[in-house]
């Protein structure tokens, strides 16, 4: 038995069936047949037993059949320690991705290791033409560039994203709802100056306004800036 046999059977193992049916309603895409239903902590703690064992083989199984295989490939690269294979590795994986689950959990800490080409890796995602490689350049934005390394360039870069999908277009508004409640000032342009599609800005603001990071009076004055 080779890896990826190894590893699906293993998911197999892990398998429940009514968070398998809870977990298709909530991936709107992937048929019932490709999920498995096994759930993320355990997802989690696979990839941490398989510390020692040589997962290459399985990374370069692409395209997978089920969705847990592609949430586990994704949690092998999140524990990736070299940031230029993992970023290797991230490219290689990012066309394959068709579901904004495993889109969000991609997620590897190596990644502050190399924060400098992350803008310019982010660009290349928004520039892919894929839906959730274009959501991931976003997501790397918001994960990375909403704190100490801010520039209003970054939300130029999110701002110029324009897309019929829902889910780039959520993630967008996720971007600004978040960046309202971190840089409140710099970004409050964007919203008052409509740079936004209207469902975007409109969700970003409804999404801001849940935050619990944003005061009171914030929130009354985005609601001003609703677009009817």
């Amino acid at each position: 038995m080779n890896i990826t046999e190894e590893l699906r059977s293993e998911l197999f193992r892990l398998q429940d069936k009514k968070y398998g049916d809870f977990h298709s309603r909530i991936v709107p895409g992937i048929a019932r047949e490709n999920i498995i239903g096994v759930r993320i902590p355990m997802i989690k703690k696979l990839a941490a037993s398989c510390k020692n064992k040589d997962i290459s083989g399985f990374l370069g199984s692409l395209p997978h059949k089920y969705i847990e295989e592609n949430n586990l490939h994704a949690e092998f690269l999140n524990r990736m320690k070299d940031p230029d294979i993992c970023l290797s590795e991230v490219r290689k994986f990012l066309p394959y991705i068709d579901n904004w689950a495993t889109c969000d959990m991609l997620a590897p800490k190596v990644f502050g290791r190399i924060k400098p080409v992350l803008p310019t890796f982010a660009a290349e995602c928004h520039a892919s033409g894929h839906t959730y490689t274009i959501r991931y350049g976003t997501g790397i934005l918001m994960r990375w560039f909403l704190d100490d390394d801010f520039d209003v360039k970054y939300a130029e870069a999110a701002a110029a994203v324009h897309s019929e999908e829902y889910y780039v277009n959520m993630m967008t508004a996720w971007y600004f709802a978040t960046a309202l409640a971190k840089q409140y000032d710099a970004v409050l342009p964007f919203i008052t100056g409509h740079r936004l599609d209207k469902w975007t800005h409109n969700k970003a603001i409804q999404k801001a306004i849940e935050s619990y990071r944003i005061t009171a009076e914030q929130k009354e004055f985005l609601k001003t800036l609703r677009i009817r």
